[in-house]
């Protein structure tokens, strides 16, 4: 399968398997008017399996999303058709608005003006817990 490369945009590269799809949808691809490739299962070295992301326009990308999906992924800048910059992530300190508590009583649930802040409490075992009530993050 062939895939043409981008002249402008991001290539988030070593997504776990299966993992595109989550990422797809947590950054909101959907919902832009861009073109945007989603590859599954594509053979690696590295990881013997990977997916990729492919958007092919000059876009802002929340790299705090990326890393808190898929902490192994890299992020390519692609201008011109050649890579400019390859980024390598690191877990973010603090995620807002990525996702939403579970506990129906916490303050962020009822007060719909609140951001969803959690906090990297855990960087060890990738634990992200409410600001507000400690509940911990679902991945």
């Amino acid at each position: 399968m062939n895939v043409d490369s981008i002249k402008n945009g991001v290539v988030i590269d070593h997504i776990t398997p299966g993992g595109g799809m989550r990422l797809y949808e947590l950054l909101k691809l959907d919902s832009l008017d861009v073109p945007v490739a989603l590859m599954k299962n594509v053979q690696s070295r590295k990881m013997g399996k990977k997916d990729i992301l492919k958007i092919d326009a000059d876009i802002p990308i929340d790299l705090d999303v990326i890393a808190f999906a898929e902490p192994g992924a890299t992020v390519n800048i692609i201008r011109d058709g050649r890579l400019l910059e390859k980024r390598e992530l690191t877990l973010p300190r603090r995620l807002v608005n990525v996702v939403r508590c579970l506990n129906p009583r916490c303050i962020s649930a009822t007060e719909q003006e609140l951001d969803q802040i959690f906090l990297l409490t855990d960087p060890e075992n990738k634990v992200y817990r409410c600001l507000y009530c400690e509940t911990r993050a679902k991945k």
